[in-house]
Order: C-alpha cells, then sequence, then structure tokens
C-alpha cells in the first residue's frame, strides 16, 4: 500500500526532494525552514492514506481536506500556508511554491518505478487532492502575503512622499515668514535682499505646487527644469536665505568665497532645497553660539559644497543611517526627520552625491558633489 511505501521511503523522498531544489536557481532554504513543506506535507499524506483504510475514511479530510478545491480548514492547508509564507519571506517566486509539491510528486512516481511498487488508482486519487489542496492553499497564502507586503510598502512610499511635501511647504514657508518679519521689524524695503529671500520663498511655494499637481497628473515624478548657473551666485543666493535662520538659531554663518567661473547644472530649485535642508540641520544640531560654514569649491571635474558644524560629532553608528526617512538622532525632534533624506534624493536627481563625514569631537561635515562646469563668457 502506498503509505507502507511512503512511510518506509520517507527520508529518500525528501532528499531527492531537496535536490532537486538545489538544482534550481534560487535562494537557499534551511531544512528548518522546508520543514512546513515537503517533510510535513509527506506525513500528512501518510496519515492520510492510513485514515483511507479505516471504518471511517472520510475522517481523513480533517487532515487533508476535501476534493473540489472547497473551503476547508485542514491540516495540509495549514501547513501549506506557513510553507508559502515561509518561502516569500526567503525571496522565492511563486513557481517555487508549485514546484516543491511537484517535486514530491515526481519522486514518489520515480522512486515507486524503481521499486516496482503498484499502487491502487484510489492511493492515485488521494494522492492527486493532497497535493492539489496543498498547492492553492500554499500559493493562495503566498499571494495574498505578497500583495499585502506590495500594498504596505505604497503605504509607507506614499506616506514619505506626504511627508517629503509637507516638510519642503513648511521650509519655504518658514523663511517666507522670517523675512516677512525681519523686513516688517526693520521696517526695510522689500526691494533689497530681504525681499529677494520673501519673493523666491513665495515662488517656492508656488513652484513646489506644480510640480506635485503635474505629479498627480502624470504619476511619473517631478520632471527636472535643468539648466547651468553659476556657483557664485547660487550661494550668494542660499546666503540670503541661511542668514536669518543662523540668526534665529544663535550660530554664526560663515561662507567662503566662491570662484566666479565655476558652474553646476542641474534643477536650481531642488540643489537650492538640497543645500537649504543641509543648513537647516546644522543650525538645527551645532552648539548655540557657535559656526556653521557653507564652502563651495572645485576638486578635479567636480564642484564640492560643503556644510560643516559644530555639534560635536555624529552618534555611534553607520552615518548612512541619517539618511533613512524619519530618522531623528539629536534631541531636538521638530521636525519630521527628513530634511537628509530630501536633499540626498534631491541631489541624486542631479547627477551628483550627498555624503557625510564625522569629524570626532567637533562636527560633521555634509558634502555635495556635482559636475563641474564653467561659466560661458557672455
Amino acid at each position: 500500500m502506498m503509505h507502507v511505501f511512503l512511510a518506509n521511503n520517507r527520508d529518500e523522498l525528501i532528499a531527492r526532494c531537496r535536490a532537486k531544489v538545489a538544482q534550481r536557481p534560487a535562494r537557499k532554504a534551511t531544512a528548518q525552514q522546508l520543514q512546513n513543506g515537503v517533510p510535513l506535507f509527506l506525513d500528512q499524506l501518510i496519515r492520510t492514506l492510513r485514515m483511507e483504510q479505516t471504518s471511517e475514511p472520510l475522517d481523513s479530510r480533517k487532515i487533508s481536506g476535501p476534493s473540489g478545491g472547497g473551503a476547508s480548514l485542514s491540516e495540509i492547508g495549514e501547513g501549506a500556508a506557513q510553507h508559502g509564507r515561509e518561502l516569500l519571506k526567503l525571496g522565492f517566486s511563486v513557481d517555487q511554491v508549485v514546484h516543491d509539491y511537484g517535486d514530491l510528486c515526481q519522486a514518489i512516481t520515480d522512486l515507486a518505478y524503481e521499486r516496482d511498487a503498484p499502487f491502487l488508482v484510489d492511493e492515485f486519487r488521494t494522492l492527486n487532492r493532497c497535493l492539489d489542496n496543498a498547492i492553492a492553499d500554499a500559493v493562495t497564502e503566498f499571494s495574498y502575503q505578497r500583495d499585502f507586503a506590495v500594498a504596505d510598502r505604497q503605504a509607507v512610499e506614499m506616506h514619505e512622499r506626504l511627508g517629503f511635501f509637507a516638510h519642503e511647504l513648511r521650509n519655504f514657508l518658514q523663511t517666507a515668514t522670517l523675512a516677512f518679519t525681519a523686513a516688517k521689524t526693520g521696517n526695510l524695503s522689500l526691494s533689497g535682499a530681504t525681499g529677494s529671500v520673501l519673493e523666491r520663498s513665495l515662488n517656492g511655494l508656488r513652484d513646489l505646487i506644480a510640480h506635485s499637481l503635474d505629479e498627480v497628473r502624470t504619476a511619473a515624478g517631478i520632471s527636472l527644469q535643468s539648466r547651468m548657473f553659476s556657483v557664485a551666485d547660487f550661494i550668494a543666493e542660499v546666503k540670503y536665505a541661511a542668514d536669518l535662520a543662523a540668526q534665529i538659531r544663535g550660530c554664526v554663518l560663515t561662507v567662503s568665497t566662491v570662484d566666479p567661473r565655476l558652474a553646476i547644472s542641474g534643477d536650481r530649485d531642488q540643489l537650492f532645497s538640497a543645500v537649504g535642508n543641509l543648513l537647516q540641520n546644522a543650525f538645527k544640531f551645532t552648539h548655540e553660539h557657535t559656526e556653521v560654514t557653507l564652502d563651495a569649491y572645485a576638486l578635479s571635474d567636480r564642484v564640492l559644497i560643503d556644510v560643516k558644524d559644530h555639534c560635536g560629532g555624529l552618534p555611534s553608528g553607520d552615518a548612512e543611517r541619517l539618511f533613512l526617512p524619519f530618522t531623528q538622532n539629536g534631541e531636538d525632534r521638530t521636525g519630521l526627520g527628513l530634511g537628509l533624506s530630501i536633499a540626498r534624493r534631491s541631489v541624486e536627481a542631479n547627477n551628483g552625491v550627498l555624503s557625510v563625514r564625522d569629524v570626532p569631537g567637533t562636527g560633521c561635515v555634509f558634502t555635495i558633489a556635482l559636475p563641474r562646469y564653467a561659466v560661458t563668457s557672455s
């Protein structure tokens, strides 16, 4: 009888199935991780076949489930569902889920032929029913968990996008508010530098909203408005906006002279936002009354923009974690922890690289590296 044959050759059948798995290009699973696959199913199949030889053969349905794919709670169904979940965690495809059970069927058939072991037709029907139910439950659970993971990832991405949008809105609004307050308090003309800061912030709000609307319409991300521009003019404009924030934070912003011949190419608004986020991060974490420096210079074929603070040095651990969304490492928890993540995304969108270097006991230096160009003479 089949259940006797399977019980006597259990180890051989499992070994043949694992050999088949090893021949396929897939991530390796441990014996424990595969325990809810072939080994468990084989034991359940043996018990089902034995039960069908008793005076209560229909009780075997509690182990293996009915034929026809009807919904039911069975041991094979639970084990197969667990197997499907484990294979998904290991990065296997749905094909692997199906092949695992197909391997066992093939191994049983091959070994029975080699050992000249005849089986009854009803026993083959039971084998097929058990395989059918196991495959259906494993694939169903695999697909459910995969869809759930995709939906969860999409929700996280949506939250990040909304967070980025709110963060950038707040930055522009904060700068505009500071400029307005400075102009009002000092009775300044809006035709001067403070007025330029206010105007640029309002234009930034307008453009950000316009970009977001375009993104909703096209579902293709924000398109870059790339052009070449002077690094010196760019840094001067950044300084106008950052001076006000530095005063509010009680620190000193020092900006070095920039070679007027240097130029970079990209979306000016995105790069302005990136440098602005780095400066805001520096103002937030540098010690009170210390200096934040902004330097822009050429090194070989790159233009480097450094933002250095006096925060005392980075916390122990991987500095790359600073760029993860919603990550906050200091005591000041204002904001969403998105500034550095947004800055890196903006820099990389413009063919640049954003990195950080720790200066133990002093602070840290964030560096934007962009392709170098030269200002064309007019």
